[in-house]
């Protein structure tokens, strides 16, 4: 069992940056890729980011690439994102997810993944 908690969410102005952090329970937090999603209101949840086990390869929806940064620190249980020259687009609850895999495969199915954090959520004003 892993549990996953986010933090860092809040208001920010649209070119602004946070960081958003995830902390995972357990002695086992190297054994999962770990993603990054996002749900903004009226609109399906959708992939943002991902990074496997050793943090070896990372993955990037389109809409987020060269703008935000996953990595993680697996002595800390931690993943984080990074997100940079934000938009009003970019508003929404965001969810980091635990897969019980190290592969490089659907890492953007949110449904192969295991265990979700509760949300943190993110405004980016204009």
């Amino acid at each position: 069992q892993v549990q996953l908690v986010e933090s860092g969410g809040g208001l920010v102005q649209a070119g602004g940056s946070l960081r958003l952090s995830c902390a995972a329970s357990g002695r086992t937090f190297s054994s999962y890729n770990m993603g990054w999603f996002r749900q903004a209101p009226g609109k399906e949840r959708e992939f943002v980011a991902a990074i496997t086990c050793e943090g070896g390869s990372t993955y990037y929806a389109d809409s987020v690439k060269g703008r935000f940064t996953i990595s993680r620190i697996n002595a800390k249980n931690t993943v984080y994102l990074q997100m940079n020259s934000l938009k009003p687009d970019d508003t929404a609850d965001y969810y980091c997810a635990a897969r019980s895999y190290c592969g490089t495969y659907y890492y953007s199915t949110g449904a192969l993944y295991d265990y979700w954090g509760q949300g943190t959520h993110v405004t980016v004003s204009s």
